[in-house]
């Protein structure tokens, strides 16, 4: 098979939680397990990170993977979903695992997957967790795909644990309430494995220590050791004073990720750092600005606040649940345009009217859908929309509503793209 041929058999042949949810989501290690036993246990082979939290473990897994290659450090990085193709789940140095690669792999271990009928999201795991071993890397960054106890990344014991933070999320499958949903991510925290939490809260900081205690785990949050003093954006990097709290010295960062969301991330990914250093690795200060400026070049990240034109200014970002929405509208609150136009997507199992309940009454709409079968109809959308004082026309593609709406607009004005990970990933000039 062809490479795109060999992506249509896994998608007919394994369930995908991206195109059909709930359905594609194994509540077990089985099958992962046995994939590995059947590669040979290639988790066991490579050194790792694993990464969790309800948003920004993506980023976090960025930063981490981009400071670690800037430190002279072969890295794999596993996230997920793609935003273009498949392979952008599985890099080693920022550069996405070969195509033959995918097909070789498939093509070895195609009865096997019949056989097993694993999920996509499990096999994808696998093929990673064997790149990995077979490039010898020295150390992977292994982000979480949802949940962390039952997800299939959990049977790596890894160097270090983050948590990023927690609010609502899949509480279909991960609970209705922040303390169920923490009980969840800390499922990573592993015997003996130091674990740091991005974000303290007052409902699920318990839920961290108990576990980390159950394990022997050494437990840091990081903001007791780290906290943002100033910040700007300045010629398109965020600009962060950061006080080390345990030296009383302030040092600056430039970040090429933009979003003030990303002053919490970072607190994580430098109480991290801190703690590789002291488990033997080598990590100095020129490697941490190096891959925080730089981050976007070093791992090709895309879609995490992302700017497609400037005049007028359109920004995408992935943000797709209350508290990343939050912070979306947060950051757009701080920028200067005449009018604000928002192309919005959504899929059929989130919290949309909570989202919706957020959204500010002055902007322009456009609705759209994208081309999956989890997409939230588009029309169905703009219903809902009218009922909390939304009002747009609906395009269903999203790159006819891009069109749509620059025919529309003013140099001074700005265009926002986003509200699903898949209406981002549909955008043509991303």
């Amino acid at each position: 098979m062809t490479y795109q041929e060999t992506i249509e058999y896994l998608y007919q042949q394994l369930p995908v939680f991206h195109r059909i949810g709930k359905k594609a989501f194994k509540a077990n290690l089985n099958n992962t397990l046995a994939l590995c036993n059947h590669l040979d246990n290639p988790h066991h082979k490579f050194k790792s990170i694993h990464v969790a939290g309800t948003n920004g473990k993506g980023s976090s897994s960025h930063y981490l993977a981009a400071i670690l290659q800037a430190a002279g450090y072969k890295t794999g990085l596993y996230t997920s979903p793609h935003l273009k193709s498949f392979t952008e789940r599985i890099k080693i140095n920022g550069k996405e695992i070969p195509e033959n690669q995918v097909v070789d792999f498939v093509q070895e271990n195609r009865s096997f997957l019949e056989e097993l009928k694993p999920s996509f999201f499990e096999m994808s795991v696998a093929m990673a967790f064997n790149y990995f071993a077979q490039e010898s890397v020295d150390i992977a960054v292994i982000e979480v795909g949802l949940g962390g106890r039952l997800d299939s990344t959990n049977v790596i014991t890894p160097e270090l644990s983050l948590i990023t933070n927690i609010s609502f999320d899949h509480t279909d499958i991960l609970g209705d309430t922040l303390s169920k949903i923490a009980f969840e991510k800390a499922g990573i925290i592993k015997k003996g494995v130091p674990v740091v939490i991005g974000e303290r809260h007052l409902e699920t900081e318990n839920v961290f220590i108990e576990k980390s205690t159950l394990e022997s785990s050494k437990i840091y949050f990081a903001e007791d050791y780290f906290q943002v003093s100033n910040h700007s954006l300045q010629q398109d990097f965020l600009v962060l004073d950061i006080l080390d709290l345990d030296k009383y010295q302030t040092f600056t960062l430039k970040s090429q990720l933009l979003g003030n969301y990303q002053l919490k991330n970072l607190l994580g990914v430098l109480k991290s750092v801190d703690l590789l250093n002291q488990l033997g690795y080598s990590i100095d200060y020129k490697a941490i600005e190096a891959g925080i400026s730089q981050v976007v070049n070093l791992t090709q990240l895309k879609g995490r606040w992302q700017k497609l034109s400037t005049k007028p200014l359109m920004i995408c970002d992935t943000a797709h649940n209350i508290s990343g929405i939050t912070q979306i509208i947060d950051n757009l609150s701080k920028l200067e345009y005449q009018n604000l136009w928002m192309i919005l997507g959504f899929v059929s199992d989130k919290d949309i009217s909570g989202v919706l309940s957020l959204l500010p009454k002055h902007a322009h709409y456009v609705f759209c859908q994208a081309r999956i079968p989890r997409a939230f109809d588009a029309w169905e959308l703009q219903a809902l929309a009218n009922t909390f004082g939304l009002v747009g026309e609906v395009v269903v593609d999203v790159n006819e509503a891009i069109n749509y709406v620059e025919t529309k607009v003013g140099e001074e004005d700005l265009i926002y793209i986003g509200g699903s990970t898949f209406v981002v990933a549909e955008i043509n000039r991303l």
